[in-house]
């Protein structure tokens, strides 16, 4: 029988996907809601994403299930929602199954009354009863009886759940410890949790984490501490040579389910690799290691190739699946390498990537890279020259056999915070490395989101797709976004960057800021629509929360412009989130970066001069290559004509392409060489 309901009408490939189940499906709406009420109907909220496996499976079992669907269909009004266009639901409702369940997670599924308060919940339910866990159509029965039969005992319950909610919040606040013991609690936890061995945090599964690794990079920096940076660089190194990384065609998966990050969840996520592209620069800018260069470089190729809309922006995922197995398209049998290449090429690659007959995933093998290049080189008895050419023409040809596999799907949707985070890392990838096609991809995504993903009114809107932009943007995109438009004014120095970023931040500050104690950012605007609550995310999970964008945003933009009231925004977030960063401050480790970031003295690099004279480009690129977490480097003509305080009187003192090194409102003499910058550094 062949089905299609209301979801038909989305531009989310995730709902789009479920708009021909056989559940009459509402997306998130008021004739939703009002449905539920004129019917007096409870209301089944199914939360997932395009990329998640078992989101997958509870279609293919209960969704796509004509008896599951005419259960669902006769008992409640079903709402489909996607977690990345609605990141405020996902918030809400994953927090009431976490206190209902202690443990979250995709698909979400959650039993709200009509109002929208949740009252019962879970996450993946099987089709048949499995180890303990109801089936399905089981907790659908159990749910409709105790609405018919025990309404108020629901209702109170989902009060004290939603009061507890809102006390979580009001509990967050308070004084934070001063900067210093944070930081030093913070790295101590780190020290304490970290793998020596494998690398990372804990044991199994283990996530990325880029922003607690960059932390670490910049606070071992500034401490001068080897022993913590190496936390930083052992756990990337294992990473980029595990399976989490894609050897042949770039880009990480999302995370390892084992704890040497040998097998991945297969997805690839665009928020992911925006950060450890930063990452891998930040630690090659430390220690010049090659393998971190490669990785940006292969990540950057997989980005234009598979993820960038014609028009410049970036979709958001690919998929796990393909054919309906987890890692098909990624892994390979020995057979499969010794019939495409070469005996010599063959062994070469079996070698470099641990591959056996086998295999190390389910009879299969995924690429990783077991041993150090010297070590391949001595077993296999070549020169490393020899090597890597034999190598790199064998990849070659193993990526285009694997072209020629069924692809995962690519969640197309454009949104506009994870645009944001890979403008940024294209901005500053492409600065610090002298890349202009990172430069010229980042300024093509920052025009999408600015030409196409604006309300009329100006204001930022969630996601894109097939023409349409829509939804009201969240704290996270206004954040994302204007650090994006910063860090193109400081690769760039075009002021036009700095207006938009400045246009931005402002309406941050009116829509999402609360000015009564404790201070803070809500993650909806006030013109958002009212739900049950109105959260504030301090907490860093894949993706930095929206008040440790927003800090670092105005703390940076204070740097800038010199603008005491953005410092001043910033050191309210602080003491909104005291209470986490004071108690578990390894729970927001991009806040910790801006915290360090607050409370250190930023210097600022002023490279004046024609843009095609090669000393002026010498002393830019001298001047970034070095790493240093709180610097500004920005370069203008010497007609620049700004009274921004950073770049008043930085003309080009005898005509010559010079640098403006300044620290406390304090600058040195110009220089004009390469020599006397890095004398001055």
């Amino acid at each position: 029988m062949t089905h299609t309901n209301r979801l038909i009408h989305e531009t989310s490939p995730y709902l789009r996907q479920h708009a021909h189940n056989p559940v009459d499906w509402y997306p998130w709406s008021e004739e939703a809601l009002a449905t539920a009420k004129a019917n007096d109907r409870p209301i089944f909220l199914s939360i997932g994403y395009s990329a998640c496996h078992w989101c997958h499976v509870m279609e293919r079992e209960s969704f796509e299930d004509e008896e599951t669907a005419a259960v669902m269909n006769a008992n409640f009004i079903n709402i489909k929602v996607d977690r990345e266009e609605r990141p405020d639901l996902d918030a809400i409702y994953m927090e009431s199954v976490q206190l209902m369940t202690r443990h979250g997670g995709w698909p979400m599924s959650v039993f709200l009354l009509p109002d929208g308060t949740p009252f019962h919940g879970g996450t993946y339910f099987p089709p048949i009863p499995h180890q303990g866990m109801p089936s399905f159509r089981q907790v659908l029965q159990a749910v409709s009886d105790a609405y018919g039969k025990r309404r108020n005992d629901l209702t109170e319950h989902g009060r004290k759940l939603v009061a507890l909610m809102q006390s979580s919040q009001d509990r967050t606040s308070g004084d934070p410890d001063l900067p210093d013991a944070i930081l030093d609690k913070a790295v101590r936890q780190l020290r304490n949790t970290f793998d020596s061995q494998a690398g990372g945090f804990g044991g199994a599964p283990k996530f990325p984490q880029p922003m607690t690794l960059d932390f670490l990079l910049a606070n071992s920096w500034e401490q001068q501490n080897l022993a913590d940076r190496h936390m930083a660089e052992h756990t990337l190194t294992r990473m980029l040579n595990g399976g989490i990384y894609d050897q042949l065609g770039g880009g990480f998966h999302r995370y390892s389910v084992d704890a040497v990050w040998l097998v991945p969840h297969f997805e690839k996520m665009l928020y992911d690799n925006a950060q450890l592209m930063r990452t891998c620069l930040h630690a090659w800018q430390l220690t010049g290691h090659s393998d971190y260069l490669r990785v940006i470089n292969e990540t950057f190729e997989w980005l234009r190739r598979e993820m960038t809309h014609p028009s410049g922006g970036f979709f958001s995922a690919q998929d796990a699946d393909s054919e309906g197995e987890e890692g098909k398209f990624f892994v390979w049998s020995l057979e499969e390498i010794e019939e495409a290449l070469s005996e010599e090429a063959a062994r070469v690659v079996t070698t470099v990537f641990g591959v056996t007959e086998n295999g190390n995933f389910e009879g299969h093998n995924i690429l990783h890279r077991p041993m150090a290049p010297e070590e391949v080189c001595r077993r296999l008895r070549l020169q490393p020259r020899k090597m890597q050419s034999i190598l790199d023409q064998a990849m070659q040809i193993l990526f285009e056999v694997r072209e020629q596999r069924v692809h995962p799907d690519t969640d197309d949707k454009i949104l506009c915070e994870w645009n944001g985070l890979m403008i940024h890392a294209l901005a500053e990838c492409g600065s610090v490395l002298g890349n202009p096609d990172m430069l010229e991809a980042a300024r093509d995504a920052a025009d999408f989101v600015w030409n196409r993903m604006r309300s009329p009114e100006g204001t930022l809107l969630r996601t894109w797709k097939d023409d349409k932009a829509h939804l009201r943007g969240y704290l996270e995109d206004y954040a994302a976004y204007g650090r994006a438009l910063l860090a193109l004014f400081e690769a760039e120095g075009n002021m036009e960057w700095l207006t938009r970023c400045r246009a931005i931040t402002e309406t941050m500050l009116a829509e999402f800021e609360d000015p009564d104690d404790p201070g803070g950012f809500f993650q909806t605007g006030h013109s958002h629509e009212t739900l049950v609550m109105r959260r504030k995310d301090i907490q860093d999970n894949a993706i930095p929360s929206g008040n440790s964008m927003a800090a670092e945003l105005l703390i940076r933009l204070a740097w800038v412009t010199d603008e005491a009231r953005y410092r001043a925004a910033a050191q309210r977030v602080f003491q909104f989130a005291g209470s986490l960063l004071s108690g578990y401050p390894t729970a927001a480790g991009r806040m910790l970066a801006a915290l360090q970031a607050w409370q250190a003295t930023p210097q600022e690099i002023v490279i004046t001069g024609d843009p095609t004279n090669p000393v002026k480009s010498d002393l830019a690129n001298q001047a970034r290559r070095m790493y240093h977490p709180n610097r500004i480097v920005v370069e203008v003509r010497p007609d620049h004509g700004s009274d921004l305080p950073l770049l008043v009187g930085k003309t080009m003192p005898d005509g010559q392409p010079a640098a403006w090194i300044c620290q406390n409102r304090t600058c040195k003499a110009p220089v004009h060489t390469v020599q006397d910058l890095l004398a001055n550094l």
